[in-house]
């Protein structure tokens, strides 16, 4: 890129920061004690996730007669949260592999906590199909292991088992995914740790990273191709969780807009829960700097577009129902929208249609208070969207003999809360212990001022962690 076009794009981060400065204040929140805000969220966390184990703890031992389920209703709470979290762990591969793809450098100060995210997400979604098994000891039944009970084996033609092996290679690719991404920074925080317990376990971490020049070419190398593989399965995970629906014959589930719709509205909510997390993040381990208005602006256009998308698959929802003239199909949509659960739907539509419209206007997305408030009425709608798919196709079935309704118990709100516990105290653990912002990218793709020169200043050795990223730009640098 030519001197003139980089002196016209604005950098990516505020303060006037030098290399040093970056290492210092990402590093920050691992070195210092934790604000009060972050012992104030923690705190809440924990408490959450307590609840949460003592109504898994109670609903395994008792077992799963405690939710509120019926003949007619026997998915609600639990796939709804389910899904709800599969679809919140997508936008971490977002952000950090297609948005790299397409060379965004905005994405450099928040890859690394989506990419957490993602993981964390993922552990909360496998807690409810466990849960729901009844007996969670024999989850290993669904591995296809080499066993001596003759044919016994999964249902393979099964789409809930589909489920299991997309969700197991998206996580495991997920995790080496951030794990690439994490090494150099590993490095980073290695040089400047003194000898002790965190050098040896940073040391190890690392593996051997010296930033040289083959170093950060093989790692640019491993992180487009997993870049790449992941991307993929950003589309391919939630489509295959969408045929758990569309493959059955009930009314309001069999149709071919379910891979897309769930796809776009996955997408949806996993970015408004990364805004959500860099708002946290930003005020609880100052980092100001870093996550700028600039960053949440250009989250807020994305969730804008995904909320438009998701908008028009409601209306073609409905469009569809209407042109089949099938009468079942078209009594499903009038009954989510006037029947007994309508309240559900109507708080769907506003959250995820109506709500994000206002992120039209710039000084709405500019407005942090503002944007916290939509980000958690979306977060909010999708949930309240796959509630919606879920329980009003069921508790109205083709037989009125056969309709009954649902009403979620104490053990089910408590373990959703618990989930929420589990998300939120593992994502405040790992901005401890870990780097919460890419440290080698923030340098690579930002402009930053050059560190004064000093004559009586040494000159710092080849393993100070201000050079680990000195063959870095190519990683993010615009074609």
């Amino acid at each position: 890129m030519s001197d003139s076009a980089s002196s016209l794009r604005p950098s990516l981060i505020t303060g006037d920061k030098t290399p040093g400065d970056v290492t210092r204040d990402i590093c920050a929140p691992m070195d210092r004690r934790p604000t009060g805000l972050w012992y104030l969220a923690f705190f809440v966390s924990l408490t959450a996730l307590i609840v949460g184990v003592v109504a898994v703890w109670y609903q395994i031992a008792t077992g799963i007669g405690t939710w509120g389920l019926n003949k007619t209703v026997g998915w609600a709470f639990d796939i709804t949260n389910f899904v709800f979290w599969v679809g919140i762990g997508h936008a971490g591969t977002l952000i950090s592999a297609v948005l790299f793809l397409f060379r965004q450098q905005w994405r450099t100060a928040v890859n690394r906590s989506a990419e957490a995210m993602t993981l964390f997400a993922v552990m909360c979604a496998g807690i409810f199909p466990l849960i729901h098994m009844g007996r969670p000891w024999l989850a290993y039944w669904m591995g296809p292991y080499p066993n001596t009970r003759g044919s016994l084996w999964v249902n393979f033609k099964s789409p809930l088992l589909w489920d299991v092996f997309a969700i197991s290679t998206y996580l495991l690719i997920s995790a080496v995914f951030w794990y690439v991404g994490l090494v150099p920074d590993m490095a980073t925080i290695r040089d400047r740790s003194k000898p002790g317990l965190r050098k040896r376990i940073t040391s190890i971490l690392s593996l051997g990273w010296d930033g040289s020049a083959r170093t950060w070419h093989r790692y640019e190398t491993v992180y487009m191709l997993l870049a790449g593989l992941a991307t993929p399965l950003v589309f391919s995970v939630h489509t295959i969780v969408s045929m758990d629906f569309a493959t059955a014959v009930i009314p309001g589930w069999h149709t071919t807009i379910f891979p897309p719709y769930f796809v776009a509205g996955a997408i949806f909510s996993g970015l408004a829960m990364v805004t959500t997390l860099m708002l946290i993040a930003r005020k609880t381990m100052r980092l100001e700097d870093y996550i700028t208005k600039k960053h949440i602006e250009r989250m807020c256009l994305l969730m804008l577009s995904m909320g438009c998308i998701v908008g028009l698959a409601y209306a073609t929802e409905f469009f569809m129902a209407a042109y089949s003239g099938n009468g079942y199909e078209q009594f499903v949509f009038l009954n989510r929208a006037l029947g007994p659960m309508s309240w559900a739907y109507w708080t769907m539509v506003t959250c995820n249609v109506i709500v994000p419209q206002i992120l039209w206007f710039p000084k709405v997305r500019k407005s942090l208070p503002m944007v916290f408030v939509i980000v958690i009425l979306v977060n909010v709608g999708m949930w309240f969207e796959r509630f919606v798919i879920i329980v009003t196709s069921l508790h109205r079935d083709f037989l009125p003999s056969s309709w009954a309704h649902y009403v979620p118990t104490t053990i089910e709100i408590a373990t959703f809360v618990g989930s929420f516990g589990l998300f939120f105290t593992c994502f405040l653990l790992f901005c401890r212990i870990a780097p919460a912002i890419a440290i080698a990218e923030i340098k690579g793709a930002a402009k930053m001022k050059k560190p004064a020169a000093s004559a009586s200043t040494p000159e710092p050795p080849k393993t100070n962690p201000e050079q680990t990223t000195v063959h870095q730009p190519a990683l993010a640098e615009v074609p």
